[in-house]
């Protein structure tokens, strides 16, 4: 445990880097989850279509492969993107967003049809009933699969480290190429990815409460 503690200064810039993936990748991941969540419950066949196809590709198409395909791979169909720290964030967004998006029109069926029906009947379209009537109130009902979704991109985050970003698994895998003690530094990686996934069931559980007692 002392080869830890002589290297917590790279576990912390571990622990930063991953923070740093999973806020950024999150934040695009609402994005891409309300895009393709209204494609989902969209009135237009073609859209629905599409939502629905990325939905299903994206979330049945394991993680390593998406991220080693897009750095690796799509440079030969001309796509480059050099930052291997940028590459993981748009594989992990994109595939984040896929659940996202399923969490999102989950909450859109729960909210009243005729709240729709009221809202287009005052001459809404279709994208402000979505954004101004349905999809606040859906948020609302689905704070705690979209916190699940959070913490498991914390942990999700670890196959950056197939494409050698720094965060905490790349340090680890690093120091344990350096000096093969398995056992202390698997622990103390486990105990810095808990760090971050325990304050934030802790914020996401705060936060469902609060928004029930506004209900």
């Amino acid at each position: 445990m002392e080869f830890v503690l002589d290297n917590r200064g790279l576990f912390f810039d571990g622990m930063r880097t991953t923070a740093s993936l999973t806020l950024l990748s999150f934040g695009a991941a609402l994005v891409i989850g309300a895009v393709v969540a209204s494609f989902r419950v969209s009135p237009v066949p073609p859209l629905r279509a599409v939502g629905a196809l990325y939905v299903g590709v994206i979330r049945n198409t394991p993680l390593a492969l998406l991220i080693v395909l897009f750095f690796n791979g799509f440079p030969d169909a001309g796509i480059l993107v050099e930052s291997r720290y940028l590459s993981a964030v748009i594989v992990l967004s994109a595939y984040t967003g896929a659940f996202i998006a399923e969490a999102l029109r989950a909450g859109v069926n729960t909210v009243a049809r005729g709240q729709g029906e009221a809202a287009r009947a005052l001459g809404l379209t279709f994208p402000q009933v979505l954004g101004i009537v349905v999809l606040p109130q859906a948020v609302r009902t689905v704070v705690a699969p979209l916190g699940s979704i959070f913490i498991a991109l914390i942990k999700n985050s670890a196959l950056a480290a197939l494409i050698s970003v720094q965060d905490i698994s790349g340090v680890t895998e690093q120091l344990i190429n350096t000096t093969g003690d398995y056992i202390p530094l698997f622990a103390a990686a486990a105990a810095a990815y808990l760090m971050l996934a325990l304050p934030a069931g802790y914020a996401v559980a705060r936060i469902e409460r609060r928004l029930a007692i506004k209900r």
